[in-house]
């Protein structure tokens, strides 16, 4: 089986950029280069290619009770054009992806879940499936393009007569971009404030282009490597990394995003019964006080104690430091606690700091 391509395929190519195999998908890693791109987020605007992201919509008059049966999070809270961010978990507390809920109407949602698990997800959501319900996965149909920096909404505003400033943070509306219907959202990956917009795959190139054209030295394209960056000095969980099916979102740190007053979730008892007794483990950042990178699954030491794993490390490069997330035993991952990380053989220091890394000003 071939790599999958999204429509903008061919224009990353002719940008130059370096391809890779993420998640069955052939994506840009990157352009001009990692840290170019996350500075320019950071300070002015990116553009990306997300349309290998998963969109699967929950229609019928139980919709919302099966979304509510697979969901951590409580989406009889939502209004419509509201947008949540949950968790699918297994029976144990594992996670089985986290994703994005979209409220369209009171029978209606939209999934958004991460491109490697989507087909994992749509045999999950149709294994759980009950009641008058319906399940569409409309990914192959569906294109994304997410721009994300403080220059984001000046750019995509010239391009709509939607007033994107009256959307607010998590919600969404429909209108045209560039004579093109789009749903346009403002959640974002990156800790930046931003826009996605979901529309027809034939229209991508035109709108990317548009997008990059209007923007002119004030934004450009940014791969998945600065998207990685970004979002973990963000304090943005990746799933295969933060999250996975043996990490709970309660070990994630994700306990706000988890409804345990809820009536029932897939889960539910296990976590229920973890809150109570209190994580083993949890969820923390570090600093590097050595030099040398700690990479994912790095072992964690305090003394001759392995602690824990790295479960994501990596160059910061808006705050130029050397920092990481890693599982820890819940009694070593307390702010200002020493670790010593094997680094390819040697150990090096690190100091648990507090999250997120980066917050917008």
């Amino acid at each position: 089986m071939g790599l999958k391509m999204t429509p903008l395929n061919h224009v990353h190519k002719e940008l130059g950029a370096k391809m890779v195999d993420f998640g069955g998908w052939e994506m840009p890693v990157q352009y001009q280069g990692i840290i170019e791109e996350h500075m320019a987020v950071r300070e002015k605007a990116g553009l990306f290619d997300v349309s290998h992201m998963g969109e699967i919509w929950v229609k019928g008059p139980d919709a919302l009770a099966l979304v509510q049966k697979l969901i951590t999070n409580d989406a009889s809270k939502l209004q419509n054009g509201q947008i949540q961010y949950a968790v699918f978990c297994y029976e144990n507390g594992g996670t089985v992806d986290d994703l994005l809920v979209y409220k369209i109407t009171d029978s209606e949602y939209l999934l958004v879940v991460n491109a490697g698990n989507k087909d994992k997800d749509y045999q999950w959501i149709m294994q759980h499936k009950e009641g008058n319900v319906e399940v569409v996965d409309k990914s192959d149909e569906t294109a994304q393009i997410a721009i994300q920096g403080p220059s984001a909404l000046k750019i995509l505003q010239a391009l709509t007569e939607v007033d994107l400033d009256s959307i607010k943070y998590y919600y969404w509306a429909k209108g045209q971009v560039s004579g093109v219907d789009c749903l346009i959202s403002r959640t974002g990956y990156t800790g930046e404030d931003g826009f996605e917009i979901y529309f027809e795959p034939r229209h991508a190139e035109d709108l990317w282009k548009k997008i990059l054209e209007v923007g002119g030295l004030e934004v450009v394209p940014v791969g998945l490597g600065a998207r990685d960056t970004l979002r973990f000095e963000a304090g943005m969980p990746l799933y295969g990394h933060e999250l996975s099916e043996t990490i709970t979102p309660l070990e994630a740190k994700l306990g706000r995003f988890v409804a345990l007053q809820k009536d029932y979730f897939i889960g539910i008892k296990a976590l229920r019964r973890q809150k109570e007794e209190g994580v083993v483990r949890k969820l923390a950042g570090f600093e590097m006080l050595d030099r040398g990178i700690a990479r994912a699954d790095y072992p964690v030491y305090v003394g001759d104690v392995e602690v824990g794993f790295v479960t994501t490390g990596t160059p910061a490069p808006y705050l130029n430091k050397n920092l990481g997330n890693a599982l820890l035993k819940v009694e070593y991952a307390n702010i200002g606690q020493e670790l010593f990380i094997d680094v390819r053989g040697k150990m090096k220091k690190a100091e648990v700091i507090a999250t997120p890394f980066y917050k917008r000003r």
